[in-house]
C-alpha cells in the first residue's frame, strides 16, 4: 500500500475504444458505495493546471512535437501527483486514476518512439519515484477497439492517429504484462491483465475481482448490479 496511512494507488490502462474510462468511473462508484473514500483522477488533468494541459494535449489542432507532447503528460502529471495524489495516499484514501506513466511509455515512447531512457528520467522527476500499487489493463482485440473507436464519432488528437500507431501502443501494452517488463521498469509496479470483452457490468466483475485477488482484506465482496445510468455508453 502506498502513503503512510495504508493508502491506495490503482491505475486503469489500456489502449483507445476499450472501455477504460467507463470502467473508471464503475470502480469509483462500487468502492464509494462499498464505503472506501475514492478519489478519481485522469490524466492528463486532475488539477486547474493539468485540465489546461489537457485541453492543448488532446485538441486535434495542436501542432506538437512528440518532445512537446512527452513533457506537457509529465507536467501534468507532477502537478497532480504532488497537489492530489500524494495527500489522498497519505490519508488512507484509494486513488483511481485513468492512465499513469504506462501510457507514456505506450504512446510517447512506442508509439512515437521517443527514447524510454529519457521518458524515465523526466517522469522520474515528475512523479518523485511514486509508482502504482497496482494497474489494471483492460485488454481487447484491437479491430474491436478501433471500431468501438471510430463508432464514437468524434475524436481526439491521440485517437485520430493511423492505425499503425496504435498498433504499436497496444503491441507495447502487451510487453508490460510480462514479468521480465515489470522487473525491468519497477516505476510502473505491477500490471494485470482485465478481459474487456463483455458488457460494462461484466467487465466490472474482473476488474473487482481482480482487486480482491490483490488485497482480499481490503477489497473484499463489492456490490457490482447497481445501474450507473450517468456512465452507461461511454468508453476510454
Amino acid at each position: 500500500m502506498s502513503g503512510a496511512t495504508g493508502g491506495c494507488f490503482i491505475v486503469l490502462e489500456g489502449g483507445e475504444g476499450v472501455g477504460k474510462t467507463t470502467q473508471w468511473r464503475r470502480l469509483a462508484d462500487r468502492l464509494a458505495a462499498a464505503g472506501h473514500e475514492v478519489v478519481a483522477l485522469r490524466e492528463p488533468g486532475g488539477t486547474p493546471a493539468g485540465d489546461a494541459l489537457r485541453a492543448v494535449l488532446l485538441d486535434p489542432q495542436s501542432a506538437l512535437t512528440p518532445e512537446t507532447e512527452a513533457l506537457l503528460f509529465a507536467a501534468s502529471r507532477a502537478q497532480l501527483v504532488r497537489d492530489v495524489i500524494t495527500p489522498a495516499l497519505q490519508r488512507g484514501a484509494v486513488v483511481l486514476v485513468d492512465r499513469f506513466l504506462l501510457s507514456t511509455f505506450a504512446y510517447q515512447g512506442r508509439g512515437r518512439a521517443l527514447s524510454l531512457a529519457a521518458l524515465r528520467d523526466v517522469n522520474a522527476f515528475a512523479t518523485g519515484g511514486l509508482a502504482p500499487d497496482l494497474t489494471l489493463l483492460l485488454a481487447l482485440p484491437l479491430v474491436e477497439s478501433m471500431a468501438r473507436m471510430h463508432a464514437r464519432g468524434s475524436a481526439d488528437r491521440m485517437e485520430r492517429e493511423d492505425e499503425a500507431f496504435h498498433r504499436r501502443v497496444r503491441a507495447a501494452f502487451d510487453d508490460a504484462l510480462q514479468p521480465a517488463w515489470q522487473a525491468q521498469y519497477p516505476e510502473i509496479g505491477p500490471v494485470v491483465a482485465v478481459d474487456a470483452d463483455g458488457e460494462p457490468d461484466v467487465v466490472t466483475s474482473r476488474c473487482l475481482a481482480a482487486l480482491t485477488t490483490q488485497w482480499p482484506h481490503r477489497f473484499p465482496e463489492v456490490p457490482v448490479e447497481r445501474p450507473l445510468s450517468a456512465v452507461e455508453g461511454t468508453h476510454g
